[in-house]
């Protein structure tokens, strides 16, 4: 039931190559051209720990329990074949796991004039919609990029009658609403329904379930901005912590222990709950599987109250206040070398990208390779973050990168395989989760608050961005698959004619 003690190695071994490289991209800046108090730097550092910690006890926890259920509950879905029920299951799971989704709570925050109520239960009911399409159209075979196609020319057309201060806010929404807890539960769903399907197609349809779950948020906020038209409010910044002693600096983290533990609790009952009834009516399953998934979700929640505490403690001051720093230098210009620099290590931290690249791996049998989907999210998230530095910095219209970046992706799914296509849309949600929302974030708003920019609209899109060009790097990456692939064939073609020239005609009429 227990992971083995070299699995758990091979684990914290990832997790501290994934995590390491931000405290020490912080701590080179802090030492050079952006120097901070050292009640920030060791709020930083405890978080730093707690964020590693965190991140082990959640990837250990999602091998053992989410994933698990997940397959399950698709596998079981299917075999009924009963249509109806699987919409019905599919709109209340889309629900439930948004809900409990704890980045959703952060977006609402931020939405001006509109309350967080109806912000989250719009966003909900927006990916319960969407779940569903992606579930039918992993039944009956449709193509994803004819559904992307479609739906993306509705999300932009209307943009245009959304108010420009709420359309970086609405796209954002798309990326914080497939994180750590819907990633995981979302793709194992694909990979359970998938396992009962026979036909060739079925791999590459076992993804494509998250990029459709991203596009039912951006719709129902785009909604809401047309209904409720909010205009610009005043932003407040992260509160910087003053600590003068290690007492203070205890209390400023248990603190906000409770906040998180409760927070998490609420976030995964409904999950649970959700699964224990379902597990009662299906009556599949042994108590000795129970009781690992059991054991798995209880690793998550730990993991994740640390994670979030880390982050949201730790991470989040420092990111505001080195942001004001840097964008308060002479040479400003440097803040979008060291956004992409940030950018490309900072994707690899994020919990679901975990749980991304090893799906990936699996279902491929290592023909994509966990190393290589994260070079590629790596390369895409340090372009966007630089081009978000650039908007800070300019006050460019995040619509002048999205329309063009959506249009290269789109017209990319009909050049490369299925399966990346599929993968390509999955990773935009994936690579926009807690650590773009938690330290990004608040890194564009401190640069943008020391530039004098607008905050609604310069510093906000940062979430966008980081969703949008992983489509094009994931499927740059399969073109040189595809590339690859056809020299290989054309290759043994070549050494197959070669080897039947050394025949006379007869003897290859007898062969």
């Amino acid at each position: 039931m227990q992971l083995g003690r070299s699995k758990l190695k091979e684990k914290f071994e990832e997790t501290l190559k994934a995590v390491f490289p931000i405290p020490a991209i912080v701590l080179l800046l802090c030492f050079t051209i952006a120097p901070i108090s050292p009640s920030i730097l060791m709020t930083f550092l405890i978080g730093a720990v707690l964020l590693i910690v965190g991140m082990l006890l959640f990837s250990v926890g999602v091998e053992l329990s989410m994933t698990q259920m997940g397959e399950r509950v698709g596998t079981t879905m299917t075999k009924t074949k009963n249509v109806l029920l699987m919409i019905g299951i599919g709109f209340l799971m889309g629900v439930i796991i948004t809900v409990s989704e704890p980045d959703l709570q952060v977006l609402a925050r931020q939405v001006p004039s509109i309350s967080n109520g109806i912000i989250i239960l719009s966003v909900a009911v927006g990916v319960g919609v969407f779940l569903v399409l992606a579930l039918l159209r992993m039944l009956f075979g449709i193509a994803l990029s004819h559904m992307l196609i479609f739906f993306y020319i509705v999300v932009f057309g209307l943009a245009l009658f959304v108010p420009a201060d709420f359309l970086a806010v609405a796209f954002d929404s798309g990326g914080v609403t497939t994180g750590p807890m819907t990633v995981p539960f979302i793709m194992a769903l694909g990979v359970g329904i998938s396992a009962i399907r026979s036909d060739r197609h079925a791999a590459d349809d076992s993804f494509g379930l998250v990029s459709l779950c991203s596009v039912g948020p951006i719709l129902a906020v785009l909604f809401l901005g047309m209904l409720y038209h909010p205009t610009q409010t005043e932003s407040v910044s992260e509160a910087i912590p003053v600590i003068d002693n290690t007492v203070d600096l205890w209390r400023l983290f248990s603190s906000e222990f409770p906040t998180y533990i409760k927070e998490m609790a609420v976030s995964l009952f409904p999950i649970i709950l959700f699964f224990a009834v379902f597990q009662l009516i299906s009556g599949d399953g042994n108590r000795k599987s129970l009781i690992k998934i059991a054991i798995g979700l209880a690793y998550t929640y730990v993991g994740l109250v640390l994670f979030l505490t880390g982050v949201n403690v730790g991470f989040m001051p420092a990111g505001n206040y080195l942001g004001q720093t840097i964008a308060a230098l002479p040479y400003s210009w440097i803040i979008i070398p060291i956004g992409i620099v940030i950018g490309y290590f900072i994707v690899l931290a994020e919990p679901a990208v975990f749980v991304l690249t090893r799906q990936v791996e699996e279902m491929t049998s290592g023909a994509i390779s966990a190393k290589s989907m994260g070079l590629s999210l790596s390369v895409g998230t340090a372009f966007s973050i630089g081009i978000a530095m650039l908007r800070v910095l300019t006050g460019i219209s995040v619509m002048w990168f999205l329309v063009p970046g959506y249009a290269a992706a789109l017209i990319l799914s009909f050049c490369v395989p299925k399966i990346f296509t599929a993968i390509a849309f999955d990773s935009g949600g994936v690579a926009s989760g807690p650590m773009t929302a938690a330290f990004l974030l608040p890194f564009a708003m401190g640069a943008c608050q020391v530039s004098g920019g607008n905050i609604i609209t310069d510093a906000f899109g940062v979430v966008a961005m980081v969703a949008m060009t992983p489509l094009i790097t994931i499927q740059v990456m399969g073109l040189v698959f595809r590339f690859k692939e056809s020299r290989l064939h054309k290759s043994a073609l070549e050494r197959q004619y070669v080897s039947l020239e050394a025949f006379g005609d007869m003897e290859i009429i007898e062969l």
